[in-house]
């Protein structure tokens, strides 16, 4: 779990840093927002990589992420930016098992 929180942290601070400097500065919750997407789908990709667990529990825990995701984005927010959130974390998580597909124990925890 210390692991996962970490992820989430980094995660969320690389691409925080990452938004606000290089694109429009001017907001910094967005910028934020944005970096907890990546961040969560990051430690989220990680928590859920475990080969004893089934293909339901990882995506049902996957969905809880993005309703978390989406539900945050809807009261701070509106609609379009909520949405294109869900889209980046969906790639963090693609991403993260795609690399983890090239390792012999596909896994990125081993």
């Amino acid at each position: 779990m210390r692991n996962t929180i970490a992820c989430l942290v980094i995660g969320t601070l690389v691409s925080f840093l990452f938004n606000f400097y290089l694109t429009d500065n001017s907001q910094v919750g967005l910028a934020l927002y944005n970096g907890f997407a990546f961040g969560l789908g990051w430690a989220m990709a990680y928590f859920v990589d475990r080969p004893t667990w089934p293909l339901a529990k990882k995506l049902g825990l996957s969905l809880v992420g993005i309703v978390v995701l989406v539900s945050l984005g809807f009261v701070f927010f509106n609609f379009e930016i909520a949405v294109p959130s869900v889209i980046k974390f969906s790639t963090v998580f693609v991403a993260y098992y795609l690399i983890a597909s090239f390792k012999s124990s596909k896994s990125l925890r081993n």
